[in-house]
């Protein structure tokens, strides 16, 4: 059985490489802005073999699920391109933190890590951040795993354990993060963070605080809704304060002055109190960044045992996308001077608006299959197409479930728009990548085709 499983993981890497190969090459349909893989021998799951990314070798087991499409992404670092827009925003919030927080001796308060690896432990990503073994975020459908110990982060929280064990209290983290999803306007396997953190002690807390020499930052007492069980109400009340006030400025500043805002209580495994902040935009409420007071235990863990904090993170492409009117996440990975041009600003703040320079004719396809009868991940389907179609794929959608009455096996259905940003695409080349779609679901997933 052991054998049947690493031959069929490789044959599940052979056969992307070769799918995905001869559709980019035979129909010239690669994906848009794309590069060759970092690595042609990195496999979808096949134990034995090696991993070759950055610089560093990494044995795969049965949990390596890193697909062509997704290393080619690896590197590219589109938060360091001068003039890309999610490097305006990365400026726009570093200038805002450097000149609003200045620490004694007049330099920036905040450190800024923008290139540190996206390869990190299993630890790192969920571990260190008190997340629960069986939490359902690190499930190997969600996730792009190297092997069982190593993955491309998921979050740049994965850092947030390290920066604060060296002795760090106030930082902000830049970086690409990877996470396996649906496939529309709005997502795309790569996107890229940036994650603030800030610690107090009790002399910087309460020191603007008449009789704040009385206050205390720790109690033991039970946990609520509204606090942890060792933090003072005091203390909790203060850093709530601080960190809405500070993420109040931050989106004023990028948005400007008069912005509508609203909290909406919520949860994270490694804050509490925690916090979504939307923000009313041309008429709708949108979600822009989720934060809230770190878990003490947290802190605790990485030594820093006398003092209380907060930690907020927000996608880059989301703030990009509403603040420049970008239609579709795919454009950041363009290489269209049409698109690019477009952000070559003298002044980072100033104002922009996408023009789009077209939307060519979407080619639609369905693809209909009876399910396995177990282990079939949704996003195991999603990857593999966009490992084959790459960024021409623009959206799928399930359109139909269907029970059968007397065999109960279950059929998915679904819509995939094929759109490619710089020109028009023919039915006979979707033609081609489609196929290839339909071979590799039945090939890979285990899958009966009804087409």
């Amino acid at each position: 059985m052991v054998c049947s499983a690493l031959r069929r993981a490789a044959q599940v890497h052979a056969y992307l490489v070769r799918k995905s190969s001869s559709v980019s090459k035979g129909h010239h349909c690669q994906a848009l802005g794309s590069r060759p893989a970092a690595s042609e021998s990195a496999a979808r799951g096949a134990p034995g073999g090696m991993v070759e990314l950055l610089g560093k070798s990494y044995p795969q087991d049965d949990y390596s699920n890193l697909s062509r499409k997704v290393l080619s992404k690896v590197g590219r670092n589109l938060h360091h391109q001068q003039h890309h827009p999610l490097w305006l925003i990365k400026e726009r919030v570093k200038e805002h933190f450097y000149k609003q927080y200045v620490g004694r001796f007049g330099t920036p308060l905040f450190s800024v890590y923008d290139d540190l690896s996206p390869v990190v432990t299993t630890w790192q990503n969920f571990d260190s951040l008190l997340i629960p073994a069986d939490h359902p975020s690190r499930k190997k459908g969600d996730n792009y795993y190297l092997n069982r110990t190593h993955m491309l982060r998921a979050h740049t929280s994965a850092h947030q354990w390290d920066l604060l064990h060296a002795g760090l209290d106030a930082f902000l983290v830049v970086g690409d993060v990877y996470r396996r999803d649906q496939i529309d306007s709005q997502h795309y396997p790569v996107f890229h963070q940036l994650e603030g953190v800030r610690l107090f002690s009790k002399h910087e807390l309460f020191a603007s605080i008449k009789d704040g020499e009385s206050l205390q930052l720790f109690e033991q007492s039970s946990r609520s809704a509204c606090k942890q069980e060792t933090h003072t109400m005091e203390a909790m009340k203060l850093v709530e304060f601080d960190l809405k006030q500070t993420l109040t400025r931050l989106v004023s500043h990028i948005f400007g002055d008069g912005l509508d805002i609203r909290w909406v209580d919520c949860y994270f495994p490694f804050t509490h109190p925690s916090f979504e902040m939307e923000i009313n935009f041309h008429g709708e409420w949108l979600e822009v960044l989720g934060c809230g007071v770190m878990e003490q235990q947290l802190v605790n863990s990485a030594g820093a045992h006398d003092r209380i904090g907060w930690a907020f993170g927000l996608g880059l492409e989301r703030l990009a996308m509403i603040l420049y009117d970008i239609p579709d996440i795919r454009l950041f990975w363009s290489e269209d001077e049409r698109f690019l041009k477009q952000f070559r600003v003298s002044d980072i703040n100033q104002h922009v608006k996408f023009q789009p320079f077209s939307k060519y004719p979407a080619v639609i396809n369905d693809i209909s299959f009876w399910l396995p009868s177990e282990n079939y991940i949704e996003n195991d389907f999603y990857d593999l197409v966009r490992t084959i179609g790459g960024d021409l794929v623009e959206r799928v959608d399930l359109i139909d479930k269907f029970k059968h009455p007397k065999t109960h096996k279950t059929s998915h259905c679904y819509r995939i728009t094929y759109r490619h940003m710089e020109r028009t695409l023919s039915q006979r080349e979707v033609r081609h990548v489609h196929q290839a779609v339909q071979e590799a679901t039945v090939q890979l997933l285990g899958v009966e085709g009804r087409f």
